[in-house]
């Protein structure tokens, strides 16, 4: 009898071993396959057209993803509204995109989240004549430039002017590109009009130097902040864009919806903490222009914001910002922190799974041997039957040579120490067949 501890053959291996490190590798592949799989090498942006600050934008982002070895693909668009249509169709690609604060129904909110506001655009009314005006209530009746038709500024302007009482019926409203304001004004073939840019867009900055244009200075601007979310109330302090020009000559009361880049909930949540992280990398300092300015409404730790009055926050997005970068991304590079996150993820779903399987294999492993006592048992039973129908000597003869083997056969099985004693009583067993049969 050969016995000890542990698997005694290739075939207890094969027979135990492999089928439960086969289920436990299936286990894991499905995991990181289908419940934590890997981040995809591309993420697309939808961006605005090239030179535009939300096209800079991105292509800072993109410097950022390439640095951690994962590839920002931006496309150009029109604007907001083809950002958040794109981000709607889940045929276009696109899952991330920059969308203007205030031009959102609450049914265009399903499905995205927002990593964050990360800058404001001003409301900027401008007028004409020497008249100071400091109510959107006192347009009403004049000739006011609202944008170009389904444009972020067309969109919000309609909205404010509205809540003045101020419509197409009252009042002509005029559809022009912005660039067209500088000229419509001046000449006075406009008395107003409406446009949300960056403080440092070619067109406000012309504005501000245009003759006989003024800006309007909001005198409730806290109560158009507080009934519409989307707006912050902001002050454009005197001289600030021109100290020697003055301009503003007077301090200024503005109000400002914000940028949000939004993106889809399905997209991958690593990819959505890097996107968080370059968000922060670019925004939490001002952006300093090549003559050492940094913009008017800019601070240190402003952007980007943790909070979003229109779309849901991203809690990948708001740990980021809250926490850093995870523990991994600190030390290691990208692929192999999300790679490792993902392992120990999956352990944590197989962990339910691998307990009972680990439980199993001894199980497995103890009918296994217990099978080949019990085969022989089957034997000795089948000898006994037969031996009591022995009607000679010579056939008792033969019984006793077919006993012999069976426990030549027992002799020969390899049995862990802790077996040992079924298999004792197995050869106690043929002594005891050996009696009768004699």
């Amino acid at each position: 009898m050969r016995s000890g501890t542990g698997f005694r053959s290739s075939s207890d291996f094969l027979l135990v071993v492999v089928p439960v490190l086969l289920l436990a590798a299936i286990g894991i592949w499905f995991a990181l396959r289908f419940v934590h799989p890997s981040p995809p090498g591309t993420l697309v942006l939808s961006a605005s057209s090239k030179g535009s600050p939300y096209y800079q934008d991105a292509e800072r982002y993109r410097a950022i993803f390439a640095r951690n070895g994962v590839k920002l693909e931006i496309r150009e668009s029109a604007g907001s509204f083809a950002n958040l249509k794109a981000l709607q169709d889940p045929n276009s690609g696109v899952e991330v995109g920059f969308v203007q604060g205030g031009i959102v129904s609450r049914n265009d909110t399903e499905g995205l989240e927002s990593v964050g506001r990360v800058s404001y655009e001003p409301v900027w009314v401008f007028y004409s004549g020497m008249k100071s005006l400091a109510r959107i209530s006192e347009l009403k009746g004049k000739r006011i430039l609202v944008g170009p038709p389904g444009s972020g500024t067309n969109h919000v302007a309609l909205e404010l002017l509205a809540a003045n009482g101020i419509t197409s019926e009252n009042t002509t409203l005029v559809n022009h590109e912005l660039p067209d304001y500088v000229d419509m004004l001046s000449k006075g073939e406009a008395d107003a009009g409406f446009l949300i840019l960056a403080s440092d867009a070619k067109t406000i900055q012309r504005l501000f130097r245009a003759p006989n244009v003024q800006l309007m200075s909001f005198a409730n601007a806290d109560a158009y902040a507080q009934r519409f979310g989307f707006l912050t109330h902001l002050y454009l302090r005197e001289g600030v864009v021109d100290f020697a020009a003055d301009i503003p000559p007077r301090d200024t009361s503005l109000i400002a919806t914000s940028t949000a880049v939004l993106v889809r909930k399905d997209t991958h949540p690593a990819l959505v903490n890097l996107l968080a992280q370059a968000l922060q990398e670019v925004h939490a300092q001002p952006t300093i222009s090549p003559s050492g300015e940094q913009g008017l409404f800019q601070s240190p730790g402003r952007f980007p914001t943790q909070v979003d009055p229109e779309f849901q926050f991203s809690t990948e997005a708001l740990r980021v910002y809250r926490s850093g970068p995870p523990m991994l991304q600190r030390y290691v590079p990208f692929w192999v922190a999300t790679t490792i996150d993902r392992l120990t993820l999956s352990l944590v779903v197989l962990l339910p799974m691998l307990i009972p399987l680990l439980r199993f294999a001894p199980q497995l492993y103890g009918w296994r041997v217990r099978r080949r006592i019990i085969r022989w048992y089957g034997e000795l039973r089948r000898l006994e039957v037969a031996a009591r129908g022995a009607a000679n000597e010579n056939e008792r003869a033969t019984k006793l040579e077919e006993l012999n083997r069976i426990e030549m056969a027992v002799d020969n099985i390899a049995v862990p120490l802790e077996y040992a004693d079924q298999l004792y009583e197995l050869r106690q067993h043929i002594d005891l067949a050996r009696r009768r049969i004699a």
